[in-house]
């Protein structure tokens, strides 16, 4: 198998990176996806976790940013407005070859759908809206969602909340969406640890993408998925 047939039944690498600065982060999705746009390695699902951080995307309001006195604004490449990284939260970056734009919108519904069901496996029923980014319970996100797609190879994702501390989002306008909150597993009563919603995840994403997984460590990023 050569590194152009990513499509169905290719495998996908995961990686869990964990705890690591969001600048940091944004120069690896760069390396990773412009590796992926020149067929130098196979699709790679980075997991990780950030400390508190608003990001704002190529089409944030300054005004959603209410109070940055205690967390730091990072532009990001990414598409929407301003959101929240932290601690208790999973990030999942999807380095993900589309053979096509017109595959665009199906790859958002697979981050939606991933998070959807994960939220299911803990007994919280969410859901997606049309004309709303993320993933819901009822009238509060429980999941962020944004990408980016250049040269056909896809950067950012997805941020689930599992145990963050809420009050952080206190000092944005999440997402640019007025007049809703903001939720996670745990402020729904649900008991559960971040390393087993990412493993939930990533099985998830798989699913959607109808693809193999194999998982690799931090220190064999470099080596996996490279082309020799």
């Amino acid at each position: 198998m050569t590194h152009r047939d990513h499509g169905r039944g290719a495998t996908v690498i995961a990686v869990d990176i964990g705890r690591v600065d969001y600048g940091d982060a944004l120069d690896l999705q760069h390396r990773l996806a412009a590796e992926r746009a020149n067929d130098e390695r196979e699709d790679v699902l980075v997991v990780c976790e950030h400390a508190a951080v608003y990001t704002a995307g190529r089409n944030a309001d300054p005004d959603n940013v209410l109070d940055a006195s205690t967390i730091p604004v990072v532009r990001a490449d990414r598409g929407g407005d301003i959101t929240y990284h932290g601690p208790g939260q999973v990030v999942i970056y999807p380095i993900i070859r589309l053979d096509s734009s017109r595959e665009v919108r199906r790859y958002v519904g697979v981050l939606q759908e991933a998070c959807i069901a994960v939220a299911a496996m803990h007994g919280v029923t969410a859901h997606a809206e049309p004309a709303l980014p993320g993933v819901w319970v009822g009238d509060e996100k429980l999941a962020a969602i944004g990408v980016r797609v250049r040269r056909g190879s896809t950067s950012h994702g997805l941020a689930f909340n599992v145990d963050p501390d809420l009050s952080d989002y206190d000092g944005i306008v999440a997402c640019g969406i007025r007049g809703r909150g903001v939720c996670s597993l745990a402020s729904l009563g649900v008991r559960t640890s971040t390393e087993g919603v990412a493993r939930a995840l990533v099985d998830a994403l798989a699913r959607g993408l109808d693809r193999p997984v194999r998982w690799s460590d931090a220190a064999g990023l470099d080596a996996a998925g490279r082309a020799a």
